[in-house]
């Protein structure tokens, strides 16, 4: 297409789709937003059980993920799907690999509070006094 010609046909607008709506997520005060890619190796558990600062949104770029929040089931979570955590005091037990024969890549967005890490990691022995909190296990 040139630029010089009149004649040309423009390119048709952008197509916006709305992969995801949380109402009122509970996001702290001042929060600090860091958007992160996470290249999971095949059958990778990724991060042990931790929590965020505030909530996270996320979008599976490649492969499958699988998800487990406190006090929900596990589910797997497939390329092109979305995801979202409210952060605080829940427990994030898995954001794993659900592929032993390729990668799983996912980008996740953290709204939370400025000078605190991304993840924290749960302890074993919180993870016990809570297990009444976690759903049944398939």
């Amino acid at each position: 297409m040139s630029v010089d010609n009149p004649e040309t046909t423009p390119p048709p607008p952008p197509t916006v789709e709305v992969l995801a709506s949380v109402p009122k997520p509970p996001v702290p005060d001042n929060p600090e937003a860091t958007t992160v890619r996470i290249t999971l190796p095949p059958g990778s558990p990724g991060n042990p059980p931790h929590r965020h600062t505030g909530p996270g949104f996320g979008y599976v770029v490649k492969g499958e993920m699988i998800f487990e929040l406190e006090g929900e089931p596990e589910r797997v979570i497939k390329a092109g799907e979305t995801f979202w955590e409210p952060g605080g005091d829940v427990i994030h037990y898995q954001g794993g690999n659900n592929l032993s024969d390729g990668e799983t890549v996912y980008l996740a967005t953290i709204l939370g509070v400025p000078g605190q890490p991304v993840v924290i990691p749960v302890s074993a022995e919180e993870l016990e006094e809570r297990r009444d909190r976690r759903a049944p296990r398939p």
